[in-house]
């Protein structure tokens, strides 16, 4: 895998990095990232991902765009109201790096689809909004032994922590063995 020339200029900054180099873009390139997620957490994410040059980002997220995400769903615009979350965010990331490849999953992550999708991918990104989800994302990631990171904001914190299963490191369920009762969750 080479980079074109096109890529070269748009990544000399990281290729000047002695911690990144041609190496280091071009394991970029060959990266595959599921983000489970494209609202306030995910719309950032994608857009540095795929600024940063990796090769495929894969999204799920099954909600659609609404007015009320616009003040910290910064992918989203205006002419997106109603479109599916997912799709405006491939629209986004494309238009400001043609280079990478978005692959949409504009479904609901279950215990279905969890394992196949998980397969596909090098490293899980977790910017899910609920504890049912984020257990799910857990569970699918200790089975397939990939790399989860999972993030996760309430008003002005958040909350960012690395879990490698094949590392044999602790999981997410081993820091928080139960999601706490709804109750007590805030919306």
């Amino acid at each position: 895998m080479k980079l074109s020339n096109e890529e070269v200029t748009r990544y000399s900054r990281h290729l000047t990095l002695p911690e990144v180099g041609m190496q280091g873009q071009l394991k970029l390139k060959e990266a595959k990232v599921l983000m489970i997620g494209a609202g306030g957490l995910g719309s950032p994410l994608g857009m540095y991902l795929g600024a940063a040059g990796i090769g495929t980002i894969g999204v799920i997220d099954f909600d659609v765009v609404d007015q009320t995400n616009l003040h910290r769903q910064i992918a989203h615009s205006l002419g997106d109201l109603g479109r599916p979350k997912a799709e405006s965010l491939r629209e986004t990331l494309l238009a400001a790096n043609p280079n990478v490849r978005v692959e949409v999953h504009d479904e609901r992550l279950t215990r279905d689809n969890a394992l196949e999708l998980f397969e596909c991918y090098d490293i899980i990104a977790d910017g899910s909004d609920n504890f049912e989800t984020r257990y799910l994302i857990n569970d699918a990631a200790f089975f397939t032994k990939k790399p989860l990171v999972s993030a996760s904001i309430f008003r002005f914190q958040g909350q960012l922590s690395v879990f490698d299963p094949a590392s044999g490191g602790p999981c997410y369920r081993c820091l928080y063995s139960q999601p706490p009762p709804a109750s007590l969750v805030p919306s």
